[in-house]
């Protein structure tokens, strides 16, 4: 056997044990599964006027969508942390504010105002 002909056969593995020696690229999580596929049967928004009421059908909306894996754990908590500061601006009186903050995380996240 020629030289040549030794040599390839080490070059062909010295590039496999490079490959095979990078590093693990990371995987993106998951999104935790949806419980269903569709809203359940008589669903119904809740009632109330005001900022309360307000607050209280986007908490509906978005623990409908948790459920049915329209949104990820992630923005979940982001607009569960949004709906917070809206129900501490309506706990404090400032409703418009509050219903400013309701309609603001709506906008922001895609959800009719």
């Amino acid at each position: 056997m020629t030289s040549a002909k030794l040599f390839v056969p080490i070059i062909a593995a010295l590039c496999l044990a490079a490959c095979n020696s990078a590093q693990p690229v990371a995987v993106a999580q998951a999104p935790v599964a949806a419980t269903r596929n569709t809203t359940p049967v008589g669903f119904e928004l809740p009632d109330g006027s005001g900022c309360s009421g307000a607050i209280r059908r986007y908490r509906a909306i978005m623990d409908n969508d948790l459920a049915m894996g329209h949104v990820t754990q992630g923005v979940y908590a982001t607009i569960q942390n949004e709906i917070a500061a809206a129900a501490s601006a309506c706990a404090a009186g400032r409703d418009a504010q509050a219903v400013a903050l309701v309609h603001a995380s709506k906008a922001r996240h895609g959800y009719p105002g």
